[in-house]
């Protein structure tokens, strides 16, 4: 999360809400966009003095906004710049799977829809935001920008696309289950 923060701070200064936000549209598949993981990352890197922040005005109440300092951008440049992590993609959701032979046999085939629609809702968003960057990258559009802008939009589109295409595989793979578990059950 903490790298998240500085690339984002890096594009311009953000409160907590402007972060959250910015994660909740095409970052969640990478970290939890929860406030309280946010502030945990926000106070490391206060204290490491990768950020800082101020204090800014607006309907009555004072808010926040965080900027990224020199030190963090150099922690960024050293992240960015270093080896991909094949650390493996994590997917906490199969320890249900794994376990489901314990569950409840009448919630089981419901959980499994449930949780397909869900996913179904967030291919729909993912697939809408990779439409949308694929549009704004057109030719046309992208004589307006710089070389470096479309740099940065030519990766950001693509962990959007490698999102988008995840979780049409991951649709895929629990409605293939869903009919396995009925095959079972019959």
């Amino acid at each position: 999360m903490d790298h998240i923060i500085l690339g984002l701070l890096i594009l311009s200064s953000r409160t907590i809400y402007q972060l959250r936000n910015r994660i909740d549209k095409g970052l969640n598949l990478m970290y939890s966009s929860s406030t309280g993981s946010i502030q945990a990352a926000l106070k490391k890197l206060l204290d490491k003095g990768y950020i800082d922040c101020r204090e800014i005005g607006g309907n009555g109440r004072n808010k926040k906004e965080y900027f990224i300092t020199d030190a963090g951008r150099q922690e960024f440049d050293n992240w960015i710049n270093s080896p991909v992590d094949c650390g493996g993609t994590k997917c906490p959701e199969l320890s249900k799977i794994y376990f489901m032979g314990f569950s409840d046999p009448e919630n089981r085939l419901e959980n499994i829809r449930e949780y397909i629609n869900d996913l179904k809702t967030k291919y729909k968003a993912l697939k809408l935001i990779c439409d949308e960057a694929e549009s704004f990258i057109h030719p046309d559009s992208c004589e307006k920008l710089n070389e470096q802008a479309k740099e940065i939009i030519f990766f950001q589109l693509a962990a959007a696309r490698f999102g988008r295409d995840m979780m049409s595989f991951t649709v895929k793979w629990y409605e293939d289950f869903l009919n396995e578990m009925r095959g079972s059950n019959e």
